[in-house]
Parts: structure tokens; sequence; C-alpha cells
């Protein structure tokens, strides 16, 4: 079984929408996460990566740098490596521990420049409108 570890070594965050204007509804989030390389580490993986959050309307954009150390099986990591020389997708759990770990620390980022998280936040269903009142029959 094949563990991850991530470290963000880099950040950037920028706002670019006016402090007195309010951010505008419907505000779309994109995330691009890509990964740069797959070293060998010794018994271990290096695999760099950058993650861009950018905002549509261009209100901000974060950018974060790191690095995911995978550890595990010799062969699993040799497999992980062959599939990233081959152009191949990376695994699905190394996507998605570096995805979580950056959207967390975005969230705080997001927070401090005081626009929308880069994860949407749970909602509450609208009330349904009831049909109109039916006339009763019952006399």
């Amino acid at each position: 079984m094949v563990t991850v570890a991530v470290s963000i070594n880099y950040i950037s965050a920028e706002k670019f929408w006016e402090q007195d204007k309010p951010v505008p509804l419907g505000v779309h989030i994109s995330t691009n996460i890509n990964v740069v390389g797959v070293e060998q580490k010794g018994e271990q993986l290096a695999v760099p990566f950058v993650v861009t959050i950018g905002y549509t309307p261009s209100i901000a954009q974060i950018n974060l740098k790191g690095q995911a150390i995978l550890s595990g099986e010799r062969a699993e990591l040799e497999q992980i490596r062959d599939d990233y020389k081959k152009q191949r997708a990376p695994p699905p759990m190394l996507i998605q521990t570096i995805t979580n770990a950056s959207l967390i620390e975005a969230t705080f980022l997001s927070r401090t420049l005081n626009i929308p998280p880069p994860i949407p936040l749970p909602s509450m269903p609208k009330p349904q409108k009831p049909d109109k009142e039916r006339p009763s029959y019952v006399g």
C-alpha cells in the first residue's frame, strides 16, 4: 500500500477585485493540478506539483507549489514512476491527497482575501412552494 505525504512550499494569492466592491454572484472557480515530475528519492518517490485556482470573473487567483512524498512497496512505486514516464494519469489517491491539502490551504487564504472559498459550501435546499390551494370538497 502506498502512503502519500504532501508539503506545500510556495503560496501566492492575489485579489484583483476592489475591496469595497461586493463579489459578483455566480463566480466560477476552476482548479488545475499539474504533476510536474516523479523522482526516485531513496526508497520513496518525490512528486512535485503545481496547483492553480482561478476565479471567473477574474476576482482572484491562488497558486500553490509543493511536493508529495510517496512511500510503499518498491513494485508499486516503480509502477507509478513507469506510468508517469509513459504519460499515463497519476493514481487517483495521489491526486486526491494533493487536492485535499491544497484546497484546505486555499480555503484559509480565501478567507484572508475575503473571496469565495474554492470548495462548494453546503447550502440549504430551497423550500418548495406549495401548489395552489385546492378547494376541499369535503362537506
